[in-house]
């Protein structure tokens, strides 16, 4: 009797497991997984059926364990703050873990509502009002691609706001990154530049500004693509301004990866359907100022923020190349309080988040932000180029950026210059702030 209880003990960890079939693991996989994962995206195999993911079940039960799948970098301090995480929960990762164990069996067949991606296919968004296409750009197979820009009246003929926009990437092997800026009528920015022509501006040309100039009267940042990227709108009663007039900037970044490509990536609009209460500016403290030593292992660098008047901080996104280490962002408040608003302890530049804030966090008149990196440059980092040289600021994956992506609310008919940079985030040296 003893025996046979003993052995009906053992036997209940089994049972549990077999109850885990697809059909438990399916809700996990289509809210965590598919968004990347399916038909189109950036995964690199689809995740939407059962079929198809069987022959990933031991890869999918290594990545959860070890955390590398989905990525996400925010520590799980900071992470309680952020709404868009990707981070899965213990049960959901004992699940996964769980089904692979008992074989990764199908179980019940999934009735298609349960089985559909939670997002769309194509615009996520949905129909966007205003869609601009890239009029094919031809990516070679080798060599160095420069930064490409295009230049895209918005025949505006009054303002717009806008309450969000979307890439919609065509050659996602082969783009590296994607700018949208709108230039405001009468800037100084890429002023000689061609309409609706792809081009490769001159340092020069990209360089040029009046002095009197403001930055948000020269250009401002729509929205970016990167790696990591998922379309998001800014929120209820917020929206950026295009001004009657304004062009569309598009600052596109190729990488050749052995295989000729043609690309027909879009840009999708959305239209504010009434007023904003609060107007969305993206800000960029950067310090273009980098000298990373040969070998160096933590290289530190930092830039500053200050603001001339109240604002709400509603997302915020790490920028480094491949030597980025770490990268911490602090608030100091008027009072003098201090607060660590995201920590990312590894950072991975294939994998580059916007993190999107639950609730905003006021930042009264004179508040500021510290954005605080580390760089490896040493052989350790199994991503660095080449640790024997001396790292600067630089357009391409193997130089470097420290860069801060952030964007701010504050009520719509307020005055955009709403921020002051400190020394060390000032433009860079080819006036770029590409990904």
């Amino acid at each position: 009797m003893r025996t046979a209880f003993t052995t009906l003990l053992l036997a209940l960890p089994s049972l549990a497991t077999a109850a885990v079939t697809y059909s438990d693991v399916k809700p996990i996989l289509r809210e965590r997984c598919e968004g990347c994962h399916r038909s189109g995206e950036i995964g690199p195999m689809a995740f939407g059926t059962y079929k198809q993911t069987r022959p990933w079940a031991k890869a999918i039960r290594q990545a959860v364990i070890d955390r590398s799948m989905p990525p996400w970098h925010a520590d799980a301090e900071t992470s309680r703050r952020i709404r868009n995480s990707r981070a899965l929960t213990k049960t959901e990762i004992e699940t996964l873990v769980k089904w692979v164990d008992n074989g990764a069996v199908e179980g019940a067949p999934i009735e298609a509502a349960a089985a559909a991606p939670t997002e769309p296919s194509g615009w996520r968004l949905g129909k966007p009002d205003l869609i601009i296409r890239i009029p094919g750009y031809k990516v070679p197979a080798e060599g160095t691609i420069q930064y490409t820009f295009l230049v895209t009246p918005s025949n505006f003929t009054e303002d717009h706001w806008i309450s969000a926009a979307e890439w919609k990437i065509d050659q996602r092997a082969v783009v590296h990154h994607m700018n949208a800026f709108v230039r405001p009528s009468g800037s100084s920015y890429l002023k000689s530049a061609p309409l609706n022509q792809l081009y490769v501006a001159s340092k020069d040309q990209r360089l040029a500004r009046r002095d009197d100039e403001k930055e948000v009267d020269r250009r401002e940042l729509l929205i970016g693509y990167e790696p990591g990227y998922r379309a998001a709108p800014w929120g209820e009663g917020r929206a950026k301004l295009i001004r009657k007039g304004a062009d569309i900037v598009f600052e596109i970044h190729y990488t050749a990866n052995g295989s000729a490509r043609e690309d027909h990536s879009e840009l999708g609009i959305y239209f504010a359907k009434e007023p904003p209460r609060e107007r969305v500016l993206s800000l960029s403290p950067a310090d273009s100022k980098l000298a990373i030593p040969p070998g160096d292992p933590n290289y530190a660098s930092s830039a500053k923020a200050t603001f001339t008047q109240d604002v709400k901080l509603i997302s915020m996104q790490p920028h480094m190349h491949l030597r980025g280490k770490d990268f911490d962002i602090r608030a100091t408040y008027a009072d003098g309080r201090t607060d660590e608003l995201l920590r990312v302890p590894r950072y991975d530049f294939r994998w580059q988040t916007t993190y999107f804030l639950a609730d905003p966090i006021n930042l009264s008149r004179g508040s500021s932000m510290d954005f605080l990196a580390h760089f490896d440059n040493s052989a350790n980092n199994s991503f660095n180029p080449d640790p024997s040289k001396t790292i600067h600021w630089g357009d391409q994956s193997w130089e470097e950026m420290n860069i801060g992506f952030i964007e701010v609310a504050f009520p719509a008919d307020a005055d955009p210059n709403v921020a002051i940079l400190s020394d060390t985030s000032k433009p860079a040296p080819t006036a770029s702030i590409g990904r």
